[in-house]
């Protein structure tokens, strides 16, 4: 798995590629909560297009960043969900608080 973490226009920006599992959450938390508590912004994207796969784990971290920045008054965004991330994150209800979109470029307009 690699994570890629930068800011644009005042929001982090988390790129990932590989899969997201209980093998590598942890190492996942902690780099988003790094890049959280040094950028100190208050939205996050999720850009998941090169992810391949995605455990309940990985959706638990993801739940996690929200719960943590949605108390602080900010949104979390996902963008280029590949179609059986999709499902996943569908079955889980995931995509009933966080809004997904096309692109980052999109997400980025809509906040």
């Amino acid at each position: 798995m690699n994570i890629t973490t930068f800011l644009k226009r005042g929001v982090l920006i988390v790129r990932v590629e590989g899969e997201l599992d209980m093998h590598v959450a942890d190492k996942f938390r902690q780099k988003i909560d790094n890049a959280l508590e040094t950028s100190g912004v208050k939205h996050i994207l999720f850009n998941l297009e090169a992810v391949k796969f995605i455990d309940s784990s990985g959706l638990g971290v993801i739940l996690g960043r929200y719960k943590k920045i949605s108390a602080a008054g900010g949104k979390v965004l996902v963008a280029q969900i590949q179609p059986q991330v999709l499902q996943i994150f569908e079955l889980s209800g995931l995509l009933k608080i966080i809004k997904l979109y096309n692109s980052e470029a999109e997400a980025l307009e809509c906040l």
